[in-house]
């Protein structure tokens, strides 16, 4: 039987792989492409835990694949990631990514845009190489289509000063921008690469789990470890993202706190004042909204990972399945 790899070793070889499908600077011809290489990798080569690449492998391992063939697949995932998260800042006006400036403020959004695309015409480029299954493409056809439409919603909502929206609202739109990509593609993803037919409770599983990973993260940018988050604190707030957390809060608070929050989150970033933002923080926290979120993720997390441990103790390879449920209770019970 094949040795079961430390999360530390996959997460190694996840990113040798992506990283070695990307230009060096050192070889470009010119400055301007040194430029341009030092883009594409700086996401990447900022770390990151890789969670949903190490997934995808041990769930291909626990079904039956061999390593070689889930690497370049786990590193184009983890290129969509990049390049998705490229794109997202720009389109939040996001400041901070990983801890450092997001890339759109050190180079200028023209250029950021431009190095996502490319990061994107290279995920591709990692799956053909690699000669996958078609199912393996039509995987990430779906993924990223998605994520795509929940973009769409969430910018929608704020773009159109949305606040009449409901929990169920929240959970559509986490279901296609977060929750799919996050835990239902990986599972499903590793079993395509082994041959097999992903069995119908990986997606519904897997998008309870996706969804509690992100309501932990609404969650953690209000109260998370700036050392250990590595985004901006309170940038949901900064931005006007239509959270479970502030959704919550709306629909309980009473008509003088909620015109209040409305008219602040009606404002663009610019114009938002930091004691109004420190006010709303302070409110979502001692209203038990956060608290509130908490349950409802660890009520999916629970649900999901029951629909999810009998079908993995049943795997070929039973030592990584238990691994993939290992990784999965790590989704949602974190601190960044």
């Amino acid at each position: 039987m094949t040795a079961l790899p430390s999360a530390a070793e996959v997460r190694q070889a996840i990113q040798g792989c992506l990283l070695s499908a990307l230009p060096r600077p050192e070889t470009a011809s010119r400055p301007e492409l040194a430029q341009f290489a030092r883009m594409l990798r700086d996401y990447p080569e900022r770390g990151g835990k890789m969670l949903r690449g190490a997934l995808l492998v041990y769930t291909g391992l626990a079904y039956g694949a061999a390593l070689e063939q889930l690497l370049p697949v786990a590193a184009a995932l983890e290129l969509f990631q990049n390049w998705a998260l490229i794109h997202d800042d720009i389109e939040d006006g996001s400041d901070e990514r990983r801890g450092k400036p997001a890339l759109h403020r050190i180079y200028g959004v023209p250029l950021a845009l431009n190095a996502g695309d490319a990061l994107h015409a290279l995920q591709w480029g990692l799956l053909v190489q690699a000669g996958v299954p078609q199912g393996v493409l039509l995987e990430f056809v779906r993924l990223v289509e998605r994520t795509a439409q929940g973009q769409h919603l969430e910018i929608a909502w704020m773009e159109g000063q949305r606040l009449d929206l409901t929990e169920a609202d929240y959970l559509e739109m986490v279901g296609l921008k977060a929750a799919y990509y996050t835990a239902v593609a990986p599972l499903r993803l590793g079993v395509l690469v082994a041959g097999g037919e992903p069995p119908q409770a990986f997606e519904e599983a897997g998008m309870k789990l996706g969804t509690g990973f992100q309501i932990v993260d609404d969650v953690l940018n209000l109260k998370g470890d700036p050392a250990k988050y590595g985004k901006e604190i309170g940038g949901d707030l900064w931005e006007g993202k239509r959270t479970l957390v502030l959704l919550h809060f709306l629909r309980n608070a009473g008509p003088e706190e909620r015109q209040r929050a409305e008219r602040l989150l009606c404002l663009p970033r610019p114009q938002k004042p930091a004691a109004e933002v420190a006010w709303l923080h302070h409110r979502l926290i001692s209203s038990g909204a956060l608290a509130y979120a908490e349950r409802v993720a660890e009520g999916f997390l629970e649900e999901g990972l029951g629909r999810l441990r009998p079908l993995l103790q049943e795997a070929p390879r039973r030592a990584f399945g238990a691994r993939v449920v290992e990784l999965l209770e790590g989704l949602v019970r974190r601190e960044a």
